[in-house]
């Protein structure tokens, strides 16, 4: 078994805390943008720590500069300012790709042709689970690699071991994932040539010193695959906190689809930043009551010990 990553409190020793907030600018922030935002700034103010801004524009398709702008206009607006940054990053691929060629380096990558009707009839994973990728082109000859390369460009896959990697969650508690059985051999890079996201949050949070991660449940499953990375590539593990989501209705979270849930029509329906603040800190737990409130007024109350306990649900909340 790996090694665990930090316990909650233990997080990071005698360093400084730094949390984050990671925005994707494909489009305006809604509430549950707005809840993990809070949030990681209360669990870094809580511990003395900084707040980095790193702008996650990786798919520079859906990627937009306007929204990139609009996003820190919108963290001004709530009063939710950050320490250091912005960071983009598209500034960072020669970063990505020295991690990149040092795992290549390790005889860790190889090249997967598979496209995703590929993948998906080859799993077929049932409503929920995630599909495993079966190792389809792990042990493919290098004869059988070039007929394939003449037809197809590859993207990039990590080969993993038959091992479990653990960590204990700040709100989550104990989780443990094994790689080969649970996720399979994951990508690296795409076939695009775009590294991807598993990789890039993990060089990023190293070189920027985030050892402080809030983000949504969702991710959970993902945390222990850019933990075995970090481990390959001799970084640090950062203290994780997954939060719940907020949800539309039941099992579907939130999403820039949803106008009514949008920073905008938030700010017509609240009519202030703390009013809106003091809601969604009151409905999910971060606060004792849903009375308006700046984000030092938040901190007052907040009592990083009792997250766990005091969120309304650990996994999903109802947004009302």
């Amino acid at each position: 078994m790996e090694h665990l990553g930090p316990r909650p409190g233990e997080a990071i020793g005698r360093d400084p805390v730094v949390g984050r907030f990671a925005p994707s600018p494909t489009g305006r922030m809604h509430a549950g943008n707005v809840f993990a935002a809070l949030a990681a700034w209360l669990v870094a103010k809580s511990q003395g720590g900084r707040i980095v801004l790193r702008i996650e524009d990786l798919d520079q398709e859906r990627s937009k500069p306007a929204y990139a702008d609009a996003a820190q206009r919108d963290f001004e607006a709530l009063g939710l300012f950050w320490d250091e940054g912005p960071y983009f990053q598209h500034d960072r691929e020669d970063a990505y790709r020295a991690a990149f060629d040092e795992l290549s380096a390790q005889g860790l990558v190889y090249p997967c042709f598979c496209t995703r009707a590929d993948l998906h009839a080859a799993s077929a994973p049932h409503r929920g689970e995630k599909a495993v990728y079966p190792g389809t082109c792990r042990d493919l000859t290098d004869t059988e690699r070039a007929c394939r390369a003449q037809k197809r460009t590859p993207a990039q896959r990590l080969r993993v071991s038959d091992e479990s990697v653990s960590l204990v969650d700040s709100v989550q508690g104990p989780y443990s994932q094994n790689l080969a059985q649970d996720c399979g051999d994951f990508l690296v890079r795409r076939s695009d040539g775009a590294f991807a996201y598993q990789l890039a949050v993990v060089v990023d949070d190293a070189a920027q010193g985030v050892n402080s991660v809030v983000r949504g449940v969702d991710l959970l499953c993902s945390t222990p695959q850019q933990m075995h990375l970090q481990t390959l590539l001799g970084l640090p593990h950062p203290a994780y906190a997954h939060i719940p989501l907020l949800v539309a209705e039941r099992d579907r979270r939130l999403s820039k689809r949803d106008r009514d849930a949008s920073l905008d029509a938030l700010l017509s329906r609240f009519k202030t930043p703390e009013a809106l603040l003091g809601h969604i800190a009151g409905l999910t737990g971060l606060a004792p009551t849903g009375d308006p409130a700046t984000p030092e007024e938040l901190l007052e109350t907040f009592d990083l010990a009792a997250l766990p306990d005091a969120l309304a649900d650990p996994v999903q909340i109802l947004w009302r």
